[in-house]
This record gives structure tokens, C-alpha cells and sequence, in this order.
């Protein structure tokens, strides 16, 4: 019996030893950074140390402490590495997608089992999945250290796939930059950013939130949450030698209760994610929509969907499904519908929608679904080839009630059905509708990451044609009208003081 020698690679940095696994090569744990601990707490990223002999890349890097309502497990500080899957390291010029898995800006974890590369490598893809900083470590607005520290992380991964990435058999002038939830809103930000021109060719972003920051709203967040922490002051001296994952279940204790400060933080409350990004005019200086609809981004090759029903699955999962009174409609409608009428647009392009329907559609069109759509009108506008879907497809767990919901289209573009999440979301058993909707999605990505085009008509002013992707898929102008008028010439904007 002859044991195939397992994969090795030389990097810039010294000489990686991955595995073979499902017939391609995978590297895992790869540092893009040096750890960002101790002097380098709360700093940009620094390149990476370089070594001797033959690094082991079979196990995944720790991940950066997550600020999630779950127990997790602290685990050690080299937190910015990523992962290659290839379908042959010796082969050279295929293309690359580079996925970004930030949920919420609170986890990034690329050893989530919803991300296996098999499916897409098995297509011809070199996929990277990175780790980076979120929470307070990432986005902490900080007197002495730069913000939006997980987009520095991002750029330096990116400019690591520069490198390094046509020694996995990989092409660095076709590499597609993705995400989906905090992904996709990190991936828009790219398009924005000077620093990371030119490290991508293309873009996918499923379900983009329109989650920024003012700085003035970031600097009192930001010093409010050190307060509580024990800080003497909103700094990275101050915030160093606190434990990071003693500073992240206080950043999930402090979410929880964002509520209590409705009235001296406005929208920024109803999104759970208190330390967000900053549009702090230097690494990020504005939000993508007005940079590309104003010409001050390039356009690009971008495929943007969203789910129908994004907010369902927050709601079932918080138990909250199904209670929602007018108070609450009245009150998402006042802070989320955009100024100064759009509630009242909405109860008129509503008149019979209970209130349940009411807070559920502004909810999902303000954190999700208007933001993934006027990224896609924003991107043609600047000169770029858009792609818009809508996942519609029903999944049937729990008897239908999650509808077509937030990351419900993750599993189904990697393939990935079986996956905890995936059984979560589409059931133990996938049923044949899942699996051809996943076919579809996922040779739309192949498609489009290996080409530009994602196989139907593009998205463009005036038409909206979208591919509403169901067990019988069709490209149809965009479903969600009314809303899309309701929103009509106002852009997500950065979240301030009321």
C-alpha cells in the first residue's frame, strides 16, 4: 500500500506541511500576524515571524474571544491565522475565494464546520478562511490604538493571500473577497478602503448590515463599556492587562442590556452589537454607499444577496416570535424606518400588515435587506456588474415557522448541509428542495468567482432584476417593492447620538 507524501508549501515565512483531505489539500492554523497580545494588544496587525524547518499546518488556529451568549472556552492568543483548502498545490492559476467569517462583528470562526472547503475545492476553488479580531478587540473605539482593528486584520490576511497564495496553486489576480451578516458588512467596507485596493478582483456578500458608528457615538460607547470593565479610562494602556475573555462576556453582558440605553443611543440599541465599526475617517472613511454612488470607490464584479425573512431568525431564537405587540412596531418604526416619514410609508404601503409583519420587515430591511440592496444599486452605479438574489426557499424545521432566514444560505452555498448549523437550520435529513437549492447557489458561486457572471441577468437601475432562488428558481424584478420605495434616495447611515 503506498501512503501519498503529505501536501507541503513554502510560504514567505518558512515551509507549511497540511494533509490530504476529501481529495485536496488542506493547511490549517497559518499566522498572517504576529499574535496581537501584550505590546501588540489593541495594535495593527505586525507581520508575521518568520521559522526554520517545516511548520505543521494540520490543526486550526484559536480563534479571538467571542462576545456570544454561549459558553466557549478561552483558548490561546495566536488568533490571526487562516486556512487553505486547494484542490492541488502543484497546479498553478485557479481561482480563490477568500471567506471572511464574522458574525455580528462579535465571533470569526473559521473552524466552523459550515465553512469545510470540500464542496467548492472539489469545484476548482482555492478557498482561505480567515480568523481576525471582533469584539472589544477588534472594535473598541480607543484613544491610543487604531480602529476598526479587524479590518486591519483582514487587509493584512488579504495581503498575505498576495503572497503567498500562488504557491497553493492559487492566481492572486482572481481572488473574490466574501461574508456573509459582519462578513459581508467587512467585505463592503473593503471596497471603501485605500489600504486594500487592489487585493481583490471580486466580491460576495450575503445579508450586509448597516452597522457603523459615529465616532462621537463610538468614543461614549466605548467609555461606557470601560467604565464597566474597571478601566481607568477608554484606552488599550488601560484595557491591556484585563483578561480578553473576561472582556468579551462582559461585552455579551453589555449587549444584552443595550435596551436600557434607548434613549441616549438610539438605533444603535436595537442591533446587539454595541462596538461596532467607526467611520473614523482614516482607515474607515465612509460607509460604501455614498463612496460608490458618489464615485469616490470603483465599482466592481459583486454578487449581494439576503434572506427573505432575515429576522426570524432572531426572533424565534430569542423566544420573542409571535409576541411582538404595536407597542414594539411602533417603537422598531420610530428608531429604524429612515427620516423623517418613513414610518408612516411603511403603515401605508402596509395598510393590512399585523404588527408582527410590521417590525419584522423594518427590522430585516434595516439591518440586512436594504443595505445588501443598496450595495448592489451602489456597485452598478459606480461602474460595476451587480448580482442580486433573494433567498425565498422555505426551510421546513420546526414546521416552516424560520421561513427563509438569516444564514440560512450559508450552509447551502458551501455544501455544507450536514454541518451543525446546517441540521440546525435545514434539518437532519436535507430534503431534495434543499439540496437543489444549494446546487444552484453553489454553482453561482463557482461560476461567478471563476468568472464574474453568476448566471442570470445583472442587476441594473431601473430593471432591479433579481434571482429569487427557490426550489424553482426565477429572475424576477426585486421582490421586496415596497419596501425598496420606502427607502427610496436614503442610504444606511452611520449610527449617532439621537
Amino acid at each position: 500500500m503506498v501512503v501519498a507524501e503529505q501536501p507541503k508549501v513554502r510560504t514567505t515565512e518558512g515551509v507549511v506541511q497540511g494533509r490530504w483531505r476529501q481529495g485536496h489539500a488542506e493547511f490549517r492554523g497559518i499566522p498572517y500576524a504576529q499574535p496581537p497580545v501584550g505590546a501588540l494588544r489593541f495594535a495593527a496587525p505586525a507581520p508575521p515571524h518568520r521559522w526554520e524547518g517545516t511548520r505543521q499546518a494540520v490543526e486550526f488556529g484559536p480563534v479571538a474571544p467571542l462576545s456570544l451568549p454561549i459558553e466557549v472556552p478561552p483558548q490561546g492568543s495566536d488568533w490571526l491565522t487562516l486556512n487553505v483548502g486547494t484542490p492541488d498545490p502543484g497546479t498553478a492559476g485557479l481561482p480563490v475565494l477568500v471567506w471572511i467569517p464574522v458574525g455580528g462583528y462579535l465571533a470569526a470562526a473559521s473552524s466552523d464546520p459550515m465553512y469545510d472547503p470540500a464542496a467548492l475545492t472539489s469545484a476548482g476553488v482555492v478557498v482561505v478562511t480567515i480568523n481576525c479580531r471582533v469584539g472589544a478587540e477588534g472594535f473598541a473605539f480607543l484613544d491610543d490604538a487604531p480602529p476598526n482593528r479587524g479590518f486591519l486584520d483582514q487587509i493584512a490576511a488579504l495581503e498575505w493571500v498576495q503572497r503567498n497564495i500562488a504557491a497553493f496553486g492559487g492566481d492572486p489576480s482572481r481572488v473574490t473577497v466574501g461574508g456573509v451578516s459582519g462578513g459581508a458588512g467587512s467585505v463592503a467596507a473593503l471596497l471603501t478602503m485605500k489600504s486594500a485596493r487592489g487585493l481583490f478582483r471580486r466580491a460576495i456578500t450575503h445579508s450586509v448590515p448597516g452597522l457603523h458608528s459615529t465616532p462621537v457615538l463610538a468614543r461614549q460607547v466605548t467609555a461606557e463599556f470601560a467604565d464597566r470593565v474597571g478601566a481607568a479610562a477608554p484606552t488599550a494602556e488601560a484595557l491591556r492587562d484585563t483578561d480578553p475573555w473576561h472582556l468579551a462576556a462582559e461585552l455579551t453582558a453589555f449587549n444584552a442590556g443595550l435596551h436600557a440605553h434607548r434613549e441616549r443611543w438610539g438605533r444603535l440599541t436595537e442591533t446587539g452589537s454595541a462596538l461596532c465599526p467607526v467611520v473614523d475617517g482614516e482607515v474607515l472613511p465612509e460607509t460604501p454607499w455614498p463612496a460608490l454612488t458618489d464615485g469616490r470607490a470603483s465599482g466592481i464584479e459583486l454578487l449581494v444577496g439576503h434572506a427573505r425573512d432575515e429576522f426570524r431568525y432572531f426572533s424565534v431564537m430569542s423566544g420573542r416570535y409571535g409576541t411582538f405587540t404595536e407597542q414594539d412596531a411602533h417603537a422598531a418604526l420610530e428608531l429604524l424606518a429612515p427620516r423623517p416619514d418613513g414610518a408612516r410609508a411603511y403603515r401605508a404601503a402596509l395598510p393590512h400588515a399585523s404588527p408582527e409583519e410590521l417590525l419584522e420587515t423594518v427590522y430585516s430591511d434595516a439591518l440586512f435587506r436594504m443595505p445588501s440592496h443598496k450595495l448592489a444599486e451602489a456597485n452598478a452605479a459606480a461602474g460595476g456588474t451587480s448580482y442580486l438574489f433573494e433567498l425565498c426557499w422555505v426551510t421546513p424545521v420546526l414546521g416552516g415557522v424560520l421561513g427563509a432566514c438569516h444564514s440560512l444560505d450559508v450552509p447551502l452555498a458551501f455544501g455544507t448541509l450536514d454541518c451543525p448549523v446546517g441540521t440546525q437550520l435545514i434539518g437532519e435529513q436535507a430534503t431534495p428542495e434543499a439540496v437543489a437549492v444549494s446546487r444552484e447557489l453553489q454553482q453561482a458561486w463557482v461560476r461567478f468567482i471563476t468568472t464574474g457572471d453568476a448566471g442570470w441577468s445583472e442587476y441594473r437601475p431601473g430593471e432591479h432584476l433579481t434571482r429569487a432562488l427557490d426550489a424553482e428558481s426565477k429572475t424576477v424584478p426585486y421582490p421586496e417593492q415596497a419596501s425598496r420605495q420606502v427607502w427610496e434616495g436614503h442610504s444606511p447611515a452611520p449610527f449617532d447620538l439621537p
